[in-house]
């Protein structure tokens, strides 16, 4: 596979730059996804804001649970890695975020009934293949309102883009899964 070119931090156009500035500060790099979609630097622009306006918009479990349930389906270890760690950091359990990650739906203790219907919702997306998610998109409307519903969605669909891009680019995770790193110290 010919990957593309990565666009270090300090060749990004200025606007773009200041958009993933306080994420460099944090975390001390610029990801490979920021790098290699760089080259679309108004799309990817367009990409955070949406990103950012769904994480404003849902509460921080119900982004996890999606971003896990979809990056983990589809093994986009680039994501999943990341999202291991937020999910953790927001206070989400280590055996719920195990069963998000090994997709065990017989291990979805003490997710509440809009979580479990939005992780039924991310794996029809994904089975759906751009069909319809009816189904389960009413289930997550009738445990919600027409915002959270639309949000849960949208924020599926999301996941699932970022995971064909980072998959076609062939992405890795940056750093080791918190979770194997729990594992290897037990």
């Amino acid at each position: 596979m010919s990957a593309p070119s990565r666009i270090p931090y300090d060749e990004l156009p200025p606007e773009l730059q200041t958009r993933l500035e306080a994420r460099v500060r944090r975390l001390g790099y610029l990801g490979e996804f920021f790098q290699v979609a760089a080259h679309q630097p108004t799309a990817l622009a367009a990409f955070i804001d949406y990103t950012e306006a769904l994480k404003e918009s849902l509460p921080d479990r119900l982004v996890e649970t999606i971003a896990l349930s979809i990056a983990s389906a589809t093994d986009n270890a680039y994501e999943r890695v990341q999202h291991e760690r937020l999910a953790l950091k927001i206070g989400m359990p280590e055996p719920q975020v195990r069963a998000l990650v090994t997709g065990s739906a017989s291990s979805l203790d003490g997710f509440d009934e809009l979580e479990l219907a939005a992780i039924e919702l991310s794996r029809e997306v994904l089975a759906a293949g751009g069909r319809s998610c009816a189904a389960s998109y009413r289930r997550v409307a009738a445990r919600s309102d027409d915002v959270t519903a639309v949000g849960c969605l949208m924020c599926a669909v999301r996941y699932l883009a970022h995971s064909t891009m980072s998959n076609t680019w062939g992405l890795v995770a940056p750093g080791k899964s918190p979770l194997a790193e729990k594992t290897a110290h037990a």
